[in-house]
């Protein structure tokens, strides 16, 4: 069996799986989207939801978290991995936003990827879950997953995103990278599957016996 037809395979289950795939972090606009991805490194969406839920009803805007200043957006966030950072980011990234595009998200790659804390992965959720342009957003949990289903040799991230695009038409991109991992938290856990056990794994490889080891991104 070759890549493609894993691919194939691939789809056909996710799409049987997860027929529809809602977005996990809650936002209120564009701009709450791209705070909650930033904040969501290293941490489960789930608590970047339970920290967010007190906070966008107030604060939603670039203009908002100006005002705040980094201080107070770090006692906002304090419960979230690496938080100082991550108020930094959140602070300069703001005032970028206000001083450079009015308060308004860019819609390109490239000026997204040039707000502070902001890089190819976080620009690619907000252009393809915000913006609704076709984009593959790879994270370290699709790196492995991808790997672990024959999908790409995983070498980097770089490398898988291009493998992925290659494999998937670009129709389906945007709802594939949320069924993955949808399917990567259900069914193809790091330390339960070890490619041996869940539906994909078993129909991409039949015969594979041994766990697999993935590379790290």
């Amino acid at each position: 069996m070759n890549e493609v037809q894993r691919a194939k395979i691939v789809l056909r289950i996710l799409n049987k799986t997860y027929p529809k795939t809602p977005i996990p972090l809650k936002h209120r606009n564009i701009f709450t989207l791209l705070i909650s991805v930033l904040l969501s490194a290293q941490c489960t969406d789930v608590n970047v939801n339970n920290v967010t839920k007190n906070i966008y009803p107030k604060y939603n805007k670039p203009q908002h978290f100006v005002k705040l200043g980094r201080r107070k957006i770090e006692k906002l966030i304090r419960s979230i991995g690496i938080f100082r950072i991550k108020a930094k980011s959140v602070y300069n990234l703001s005032k970028k936003l206000v001083e450079k595009y009015n308060g308004k998200v860019p819609r390109t790659f490239e000026e997204l990827e040039e707000l502070p804390g902001v890089g190819h992965k976080t620009a690619s959720v907000v252009m393809s879950q915000g913006f609704g342009f076709p984009a593959f957003p790879i994270d370290t949990h699709i790196h492995r997953l991808a790997q672990r289903w024959g999908l790409t040799n995983g070498k980097n991230v770089v490398q898988t995103e291009k493998d992925l695009k290659r494999l998937f038409p670009k129709k389906y991109w945007n709802k594939l990278h949320l069924q993955i991992i949808y399917y990567g938290r259900e069914y193809c856990k790091a330390r339960e599957c070890y490619g041996i056990s869940c539906k994909i794994c078993t129909s991409c490889y039949p015969k594979r016996k041994k766990p697999i080891k993935t590379k790290k991104a």
